[in-house]
């Protein structure tokens, strides 16, 4: 990244927040019909956060969707209809929200006074143009039973989506995407890609093009995002049900944690707090989550955890990037033990989420306790058990203390259940009581997702070390796809689904494996 300059620091200013004369003014619907001289609706639609009666409905106006949006600097009611029906005839709710430009022209309703466990379907109109329509779901505790998706990675350059028109297929209750929704890197070439990676040969694909290089800027993220949200499938997979999301770590930068960056040598701890903020705030722009960032001076922060109820499953939605301590023994994609992971001040949640999710956990009575987060929790060890650790520290490996915190709440509740992604791998683990001792009683279980779209460069070194870690019962590092659960009061199924052709935007999709946890 390169240094901050006056001119830099003006952008930033001029980008973050658009003067306040450009956002009293309000355009007046012959205007807007003037104004809006195509379908603003390019990116899709969203709706998100469900509760038993209330969503957020999401949507941004983007005529030029890569330079910025092309939209007037001025505020543009949008109108919305909500109704019980797909024929969109019982009308349930509708009025007119504004759209922004400080917000890019994002738009998040909050719909309330719905009635828990049903479906409503939704639309957006500005001037002569109508948005597609959505179906969205709200939540209940006392539904028999849930259908959920897990989902995560979903590089833009390495696959296409067709994991996502399958999940759009399905209509689950509700998606969990549990990070990686964008890619922060630069260009690469079109073709074929041959490397190595701990002695394997690796190949993939790059099928389509990132629209800049490295993204640092608001002005860059959202050109990202609106590049992402265009395409077709994963505007599907938006429209059939509503989303929870948590970012994990290149909706920003790569292994970041807290206010650290990966790469502290080339981007000053300022350049990345204006980094994350603009992040952060791009992120928002384009989810369908209720509240902005907490922005004061260049510190910023989006609370993103939270706590979702769908019939037998209660799930606790993690953010394990925000409050983090930064990563021990040198920040190391696959490295050695060291003692700095035995210290007990280290964080993966952070002391307020962590106490949050402990009293949301002593209080729960849901037959289903799922703990939805960025990074595998269960061990998976490169090293034999009794010899000197070796994994990755940028997992719950690396934060080894508050584990085995996390491990003794979970193993006074009923049936925990981790579903985590990051690591490109589809995978199924006991969790132990002792995380040390894969051999000590198990207390739940994790599924961990493959990508959507993004290489898995390690897949063969993970396939070695399988031999040393019992506890994991299934592993599939080499094909992409999401996994899907079906909840009921007594059993919980896991589907692993894989693409069969990544390269391929209309790949079947099947299931690779099928798991009970009742039958591991």
């Amino acid at each position: 990244m390169k240094p901050m300059t006056k001119q830099t620091d003006a952008m930033i200013s001029r980008r973050l927040f658009v003067t306040a004369g450009a956002a009293a003014l309000v355009l007046p619907a012959s205007a807007v019909r003037a104004a809006i001289d195509a379908n603003p609706f390019t990116l899709g639609i969203a709706s998100g956060s469900p509760q038993d009666t209330n969503i957020i409905l999401w949507t941004r106006l983007a005529l030029a969707p890569l330079v910025g949006g092309g939209m007037p600097a001025a505020t543009l009611p949008v109108h919305y209809l909500v109704c019980a029906d797909a024929a969109m005839r019982k009308v349930v709710r509708q009025g007119t929200i504004d759209a922004r430009p400080e917000d890019a022209h994002s738009v998040h309703l909050k719909v309330e006074g719905l009635q828990p466990g049903r479906e409503y379907w939704y639309r957006f109109a500005v001037g002569e143009y109508t948005s597609a329509t959505g179906r969205t779901r709200t939540s209940n505790a006392q539904d028999a039973n849930a259908r959920l998706v897990l989902a995560s990675c979903q590089a833009w350059e390495t696959g296409y989506y067709a994991a996502y028109a399958d999940i759009a297929a399905w209509a689950p209750d509700c998606v969990i995407h549990v990070g990686d929704y964008i890619y922060e890197g630069g260009i690469a070439p079109l073709g074929p890609v041959q490397g190595e990676s701990n002695g394997d040969t690796v190949r993939h694909t790059v099928v389509r093009q990132h629209n800049s290089a490295e993204i640092v800027s608001l002005y860059d993220y959202r050109n990202r995002y609106a590049q992402y949200r265009q395409d077709a499938s994963l505007q599907a997979a938006h429209a059939a049900s509503p989303w929870i999301m948590a970012m994990d770590d290149h909706e920003i930068d790569n292994n970041w944690a807290g206010d650290v960056p990966q790469d502290p040598d080339k981007q000053t701890a300022l350049e990345f707090k204006v980094r994350k903020l603009a992040a952060l705030k791009a992120y928002w722009e384009h989810m369908p989550i209720e509240q902005p960032p907490e922005i004061a001076g260049l510190q910023a922060s989006l609370r993103m955890h939270g706590l979702y109820r769908f019939g037998p499953a209660q799930v606790h939605l993690l953010d394990t990037r925000q409050f983090r301590s930064d990563q021990a023994c040198s920040d190391p994609f696959i490295g050695n033990g060291c003692a700095e992971l035995a210290d007990p001040a280290r964080t993966m949640l952070g002391s307020a989420q962590e106490a949050w999710l402990f009293d949301a956990l002593g209080k729960s009575a849901a037959p289903f306790n799922v703990l939805a987060s960025q990074t595998w929790l269960a061990p998976y060890r490169h090293t034999p058990v009794g010899a000197p650790f070796t994994g990755n520290t940028d997992q719950w490996d690396g934060y080894p203390v508050a584990r085995q915190r996390l491990l003794d709440v979970l193993s006074g509740v009923a049936n925990p259940v981790a579903i985590t992604g990051d690591w490109h791998c589809a995978a199924a683990h006991s969790l132990t009581r002792n995380a040390d001792d894969p051999a000590s009683m198990r207390i739940g279980h994790e599924f961990s997702g493959t990508s959507i779209s993004s290489v898995c460069p390690w897949a063969g070194q993970m396939e070695r070390s399988q031999v040393h870690n019992p506890q994991t019962r299934y592993f599939n590092g080499r094909q992409r796809g999401y996994t899907r659960f079906t909840v009921d009061h007594k059993r919980w199924t896991t589907e692993f689904r894989v693409v069969a052709d990544v390269t391929n935007p209309v790949s079947a999709v099947v299931t690779d494996r099928e798991i009970r946890t009742s039958d591991i």
